[in-house]
């Protein structure tokens, strides 16, 4: 069994991490042990979503079993004074920065999803690779991730151990595309047939 870990933040948007968690939550779910257990972290709790949906994370940064796969969501922006929030917020948050360095040095696999590619980007973990992120967003990730090569036209940016997806519901596609990787394609497919997610690329 892999434990997934997601990172839950203040102004998360909520399919960023939702649908990645029901991908996990049920692939493989009349395995006994299931293939993945999925738990969610935070600096703090309880988390406040975007439009207000409170999230209570099972564990804190630094009180979590080991993470075979960690998820960086995103989800944000600026409000009109130009203050940031959401992922444009904790991708300069020390705690957030030392966890993701900390839990990707002993993950199979480090996922992120929209602008949490600009957490992973600040954290030096795409530096000198290829990645997407929210059509949106490509101003801020490229401050956020200088050395990175952009793909903008692509879902998801699979570098190994490191894959980033681009806005929102492409998370939901890149976590089908990982399960297909790690545990077979006809998982991933069975998974994506439960969950009625028809057109997964």
């Amino acid at each position: 069994m892999r434990t997934v870990a997601i990172l839950l933040f203040n102004e998360i948007e909520v399919l960023d991490f939702a649908g990645p968690f029901e991908v996990f939550g049920v692939a493989g779910r009349h395995d006994n042990p299931k293939p993945f257990r999925v738990v969610t972290v935070a600096e703090r709790g309880p988390v406040y979503a975007r439009n207000g949906l409170s999230l209570n994370p099972t564990y804190l940064l630094n009180d979590h079993p080991k993470a075979d796969i960690i998820i960086v969501p995103g989800g944000g922006g600026q409000h009109a004074d130009g203050t940031p929030y959401g992922s444009r917020r904790e991708m300069d948050n020390p705690a957030v920065l030392n966890w993701v360095r900390r839990a990707a040095a002993n993950a199979e696999l480090v996922l992120s999803v929209c602008t949490g590619s600009f957490i992973l980007g600040k954290a030096g973990l795409l530096d000198g690779l290829a990645a997407t992120t929210h059509f949106l967003a490509v101003d801020g990730m490229q401050k956020a991730a200088p050395s990175t090569e952009l793909r903008l036209s692509e879902r998801y940016v699979d570098n190994g151990k490191i894959i980033t997806s681009a806005g929102i519901s492409a998370g939901i596609d890149m976590s089908l595309y990982v399960v297909g990787r790690l545990l077979g394609k006809a998982v991933a497919e069975e998974t994506a047939r439960y969950m009625q997610y028809d057109n997964w690329k």
